[in-house]
């Protein structure tokens, strides 16, 4: 998958984007296979960014292409294929579902294509050392058990780009490391790009391209 931003300002950011920035009124390329990080202070459009390219938000100037496809112009069906076996996205706000237990969380994502089995997620529950919150609901899981509990969940399905939005705000250092060696370890193995957003880039191993927005 080829993304392309082509001098994306969104109107909210429109008289407040930093100059520098090398996202916003910028042209911009993702190729396969690359790792980026894309670095900003809170407010500048993190979030915003990782949704516009997922295609929940479309208030913006200029053009996110998908293959060559505008955002805007990619119909409902196609987006569903996009984000059930093309893109994978772990937001700011994790969006699991508080009521059901991490089995079930894991569970409900897994059924849209069949990708892994129980045998796997547990695996890799037990690797962000959650193996004893497999039956727990997740609404009362700590922030940080949570947002690993959204990582694994974008692993679970086939992928060619994975965006994530902070997804180490709450994790200390040794779970943010063994988390991104996960994503990192998954995404080599399928060729797939990683988009990560963040505060600081230093608490981020290996990246080939920094961006600043």
């Amino acid at each position: 998958m080829k993304i392309q931003l082509e001098k994306v300002v969104p109107k909210p950011l429109r008289d407040s984007y930093n100059p520098e920035s090398t996202c916003w009124n910028a042209d911009v390329e993702v190729l396969p296979g690359t790792k980026i990080v894309v670095e900003a202070v809170s407010g500048k459009g993190k979030s915003t960014f990782v949704n516009s390219i997922y295609g929940i938000r479309k208030d913006f100037s200029g053009k996110i292409l998908i293959d060559g496809k505008s955002t805007k112009e990619i119909s409902i069906d196609e987006w569903s294929i996009i984000r059930s076996k093309r893109l994978s996205v772990v937001f700011q706000d994790l969006q699991l579902i508080p009521h059901l237990t991490v089995n079930e969380n894991l569970a409900l994502k897994n059924e849209l294509t069949n990708n892994t089995s129980v045998e796997e997620q547990r695996e890799l529950i037990q690797k962000v050392g959650l193996a004893d919150k497999w039956n727990v609901p997740c609404g009362i899981l700590s922030y940080g058990q949570q947002q690993r509990v959204a990582i694994i969940r974008a692993l679970l399905q086939p992928f060619e780009v994975i965006l994530l939005d902070e997804p180490f705000a709450h994790l200390d250092q040794e779970n943010s490391h063994i988390c991104y060696n996960m994503i990192l370890e998954k995404a080599e193995k399928n060729n797939a790009t990683i988009v990560l957003t963040t505060l600081n880039h230093a608490k981020i191993d290996v990246f080939d391209q920094h961006l600043l927005l």
